[in-house]
């Protein structure tokens, strides 16, 4: 399977990559989910790719991951894609984020690349169906990995602090009445692409956000998706109000919006007078805060790493500096489909080499 998966990447990056990036990228985004649809639903192939190995496997929070690499919210965001993630190699995956109301998406363009960066300009603003028609879609299915549900607030200039957060807490409760498959939430704060003024950093509104949702008793476990964009001190002041609730997950982190960090090259960065940027630009803040969030609050929570993640040495240096599970989403668009599972490969003899048994074992190494 190996050298399958070997002869699929390189014929990706050499041949079909270049086909796709002639075409506009939303445009491919949407083609990618469409046949990822059908692909899904071609039962043989859950088996010819399904590869397991047991010094992967961890339990977080409750669920069981075959894999640590899972696919980050903002991807699928019409609920096509769980029945083919784990025919890539994904051991888990985020759908969404889906907020309480259908949004149609913020204006043209929102989504670019940025090559020579290695990165995606993205400017979509939550665009999705909304929870009632994801939620439908979704009511009988049964996924063969872990599938969460991301939740965010619904993108309108006129919301104000406490309607937003009715409007985060209502999806809440139409997922919980839905009684769906999903084996968690997560809670989207970080989305720097959002209209109006409506926020959860603060300490306060972070804290009456979080009351709120976890007095609904969810049935699944809670997971939040934190920004990259703040100081640690702000992080550590948010940090401290999610560790007094019963969250099983901080994830490290969303887009970068300092258009002045070294790894932008200016002549791409130039095209894109709007939007926020996946991708390299965020790999060395994103593995700064689960450092910084393993050291003190390793003990209390679970991490996980998500951010420029292009190969499997990418995933296990945010693993040994805490992360349990990783997400990503641009190097499936630089690398190919099968990069979950050439990092998979690859993760293995990369702990056999550091003579861990397991990847929990590896997990925070360099803090020890």
């Amino acid at each position: 399977m190996k050298n399958f998966v070997d002869f699929i990447q390189f014929s990706y990056k050499n041949f079909v990559r270049k086909i796709f990036f002639a075409f506009d990228s939303e445009a491919i985004h949407e083609f990618m989910l469409d046949n990822g649809e059908f692909v899904g639903k071609v039962t043989p192939l859950k088996f010819i790719f399904n590869y397991k190995d047991k010094s992967l496997n961890q339990e977080i929070a409750g669920i069981k991951f075959a894999s640590p690499i899972g696919l980050s919210a903002g991807f699928d965001y019409k609920a096509k894609l769980p029945n083919a993630l784990p025919l890539l190699g994904f051991g888990f995956g985020s759908l969404g984020t889906i907020t309480n109301k259908a949004y149609e998406g913020n204006p043209l363009p929102r989504l670019g690349r940025l090559v020579k960066t290695k990165s995606l300009m993205v400017n979509k603003g939550f665009k999705n169906e909304g929870i009632d028609k994801i939620l439908k879609k979704v009511k009988n299915q049964k996924f063969s990995i872990p599938i969460g549900l991301s939740i965010g607030k619904t993108n309108e200039s006129k919301m104000n602090q406490k309607e937003g957060m009715v409007d985060i807490v209502s999806a809440f409760k139409k997922a919980e009445k839905s009684k769906t498959n999903f084996s968690y939430y997560e809670l989207n704060i970080s989305c720097p692409n959002l209209l109006g003024g409506v926020e959860f950093y603060s300490p306060k509104k972070l804290n009456d956000l979080l009351k709120a949702v976890i007095a609904l008793k969810l049935k699944k476990p809670l997971f939040v998706k934190m920004p990259i964009s703040k100081t640690n001190k702000e992080i550590d002041e948010m940090l401290k109000v999610i560790t007094k609730f019963k969250v099983g997950a901080v994830i490290f982190g969303n887009l970068q919006k300092d258009r002045s960090d070294k790894s932008f090259v200016k002549s791409e960065l130039a095209k894109f007078p709007i939007g926020n940027f996946s991708g390299i630009p965020t790999q060395k803040r994103s593995n700064e805060l689960i450092h910084f969030a393993y050291k003190k609050y390793g003990k209390k929570i679970k991490i996980i790493g998500c951010g420029g993640v292009f190969n499997a040495n990418d995933a296990y240096k945010k693993i040994k500096l805490g992360a349990s599970l990783i997400q990503l989403i641009t190097g499936l668009v630089f690398e190919g489909p099968f990069l979950p599972a050439k990092i998979n490969f690859d993760l293995k003899n990369l702990l056999e080499k550091d003579g861990y048994k397991s990847l929990q074992d590896a997990v925070g190494s360099f803090n020890k």
